[in-house]
């Protein structure tokens, strides 16, 4: 397996780069934050988009399909850069590939063309989280990766609640396309900065060599299929929120687009927080001694619990429905904490971009095809069924991870080869 210099396999992290682990989690934070700005924009700004471009529910649902097929189709690819290549490389390419499809979405004429960005946008949006992941593994020991990724991933929720209250901001004062370029030009500068400064950063002490997992390897094992599966079912439920919300609050609440820009950051500010608690928890069960196994089980059928508030939003008041949606993002963000966390427990580091990559193809399958359902739901009948399926697909996806992946499989070493 070829290595980016200074990205060789870590048994353990040498004490330089312990000492500047953060600096870089810093980095992917930010990142997180920025591409969950790229993707919320559309969100943001359906009301006026759909209403310039004459989209239906269904036509607007197929706008965010794009997007989710573009995401399926580069997570293998792009979990294989990261693996072959190293994540110095794979990162800058990958964002500077996502931020010129973002602002490519600044030009577009009709919704088809806005598809077709965004799918464009979505095949390399995607090495976020094979590259953030693939990071984590090489340089944060296993009682902190969870917390690593959860501070990480909670870029995802920072990004959502910036997103409103800036595009809608930008929208007002230079118009709806300016609120493209300003994110595409963050991911530019985010980019140059990393090439530079990851490359001055020590590299670990103690190497070795491994070989590259084979694809029908990953593809043969049981786990591979209970990860790949959980997620399929528990990522387009916050994908739900994201894509979603604002239509829904306009729509359904008859909100106006102020109120949704000064108000729909406080779901997404307590799914920031709850996804920190998912990794701080599991940090703390276990220094307290807790299986890998335990610790999933008990971070993961709880909050996949909590998810089921999301059946009381169509029935409730529009202030009780905030708390309902609030409580389901933070939930579902301590809970995708610790799925990815399952990720570094099943699987070596030699093929960690890789497996994320083929959950990511799962998501982005799930991701596609929800949303057309959501669209046909929504036209046809209400937002109902689809907060019915949002409450119980959390669950739904846990069940299969422990059912498919046993017991056995997390208390290994994630150092540990793949069996034949």
């Amino acid at each position: 397996m070829n290595h980016a210099p200074g990205e060789n396999s870590a048994a353990q992290p040498s004490p330089a780069w312990s000492s500047r682990r953060w600096l870089i989690l810093s980095f992917l934070l930010a990142i997180t934050v920025i591409n969950f700005i790229d993707r919320q924009t559309v969100s943001v700004l359906a009301p006026i988009i759909r209403q310039f471009f004459h989209l239906s529910n269904e036509a607007y649902g197929n706008v965010v399909a794009a997007f989710q097929f573009g995401m399926m189709s580069g997570e293998l690819p792009m979990g294989w850069v990261m693996d072959r290549w190293g994540c110095r490389l794979g990162l800058t390419l990958a964002v500077c590939w996502w931020s010129a499809a973002t602002g490519a979405q600044a030009f577009v004429r009709s919704g088809t063309q806005l598809g077709l960005s965004r799918f464009w946008m979505g095949t390399s949006e995607c090495g976020n989280y094979s590259g953030g992941m693939k990071v984590v593994s090489q340089f944060f020991p296993v009682k902190e990766r969870t917390l690593a990724v959860g501070i990480f991933n909670s870029g995802s929720i920072v990004g959502a609640v910036l997103a409103p209250p800036l595009v809608v901001f930008l929208a007002h004062r230079y118009g709806f396309r300016a609120a493209f370029l300003f994110p595409a030009s963050l991911g530019v500068v985010w980019a140059i900065a990393w090439w530079f400064t990851y490359r001055t950063l020590p590299a670990p002490a103690i190497e070795q060599s491994s070989s590259e997992v084979p694809l029908s390897t990953l593809l043969s094992q049981a786990h591979a299929w209970a990860i790949m599966l959980c997620r399929f079912f528990v990522g387009p439920v916050v994908q739900f929120y994201w894509y979603w919300l604002p239509s829904y609050l306009y729509s359904a609440r008859h909100m106006s687009m102020l109120q949704i820009g000064a108000l729909s950051w406080i779901p997404y500010f307590l799914g920031g927080i709850g996804g920190v608690a998912g990794g701080w928890a599991a940090a703390s069960l276990h220094k307290s001694g807790a299986s890998n196994y335990r610790v999933r089980t008990v971070t993961m059928y709880s909050s996949a619990a909590l998810c089921l508030a999301s059946l009381a939003v169509p029935f409730v008041g529009t202030l009780v429905a905030f708390a309902a949606i609030s409580l389901v993002i933070f939930a579902h963000n301590f809970l995708s904490a610790n799925m990815y966390g399952c990720i570094t427990d099943l699987f070596p580091e030699s093929a960690v971009g890789r497996a994320t990559g083929l959950t990511g193809v799962a998501s982005g399958l799930s991701g596609l095809l929800f949303p057309l359902l959501t669209g046909f739901l929504v036209d046809r009948i209400s937002y109902k069924p689809v907060f019915a399926l949002a409450a119980m697909m959390p669950l739904l996806g846990t069940v299969i991870l422990f059912i498919l992946a046993r017991k056995r499989r997390f208390n290994e070493s994630s150092h540990s080869a793949l069996p034949a």
